[in-house]
């Protein structure tokens, strides 16, 4: 774990200590609201047997505590880069969009990564993804992307912190019993994964979880 990984890890650790309630995710943020899709990058986790395995054992202790929304592991996924709602943006912009990934990504390699521990923050729990670098740089030639398309592109650059959410904050629960559980969670081994490519998604948030349609991939060939 680089340097930069590990002090985020211990910052929001000790931020969740001091944090009484949990703050309840699915309020509707600006422009979303029911049946609505938004374009978005995603790595999502479809084929990944060792990471659901991990996934469910961890779901498992966490089933039991009030406040929490499991996820499910089809709905596992690292949010990378937004576009924009689905009935906002042209699809000949999209369509560009993509042609400009597909050849930028193409020259990055797969990425390796290691999921855990399990890191949590008032609207959920997730685990941290190492290396940052390496999704980093897919996260930039997804950005270059857009940029290449749109003169302004969506999402700040900086603050992006990369993670798989297993729980979302279902309700403004009490922390102290999740903090507990997690004491002892946080110290399991990580998991491995290998990803091959970056999936532009129509995501909507319905029923209290995410679930999208892939609309194009862009591989990962370097």
């Amino acid at each position: 774990m680089s340097s930069r990984e590990l002090t985020s890890l211990r910052q929001r650790w000790t931020a969740y200590q001091n944090l009484p309630t949990l703050t309840e995710h699915w309020y509707w943020r600006p422009g979303w609201h029911a049946g609505r899709h938004f374009y978005t990058w995603h790595l999502t986790f479809h084929d990944q047997p060792a990471l659901h395995h991990h996934v469910t054992y961890l779901q498992q202790q966490l089933a039991p505590l009030p406040g929490l929304d499991l996820v499910p592991l089809d709905g596992l996924h690292l949010t990378t880069q937004g576009i924009g709602f689905t009935d906002d943006v042209p699809d000949n912009d999209i369509n560009a969009i993509v042609a400009e990934a597909r050849q930028r990504c193409a020259a990055l390699p797969p990425l390796k990564l290691s999921l855990g521990p399990v890191d949590p923050d008032p609207e959920g729990i997730g685990l941290l993804v190492q290396p940052w670098a390496a999704v980093d740089r897919v996260r930039a030639a997804v950005r270059a992307s857009i940029a290449a398309v749109w003169r302004t592109v969506p999402e700040p650059a900086d603050g992006f912190r990369p993670h798989v959410t297993i729980a979302y904050s279902g309700a403004p629960a009490p922390t102290a019993p999740i903090r507990t559980q997690l004491a002892e969670l946080r110290h399991l081994p990580t998991v491995t994964a290998t990803i091959s490519e970056v999936s532009l998604i129509a995501l909507r948030r319905d029923d209290r979880t995410y679930r999208w349609t892939t609309v194009a991939t862009a591989p990962l060939n370097g």
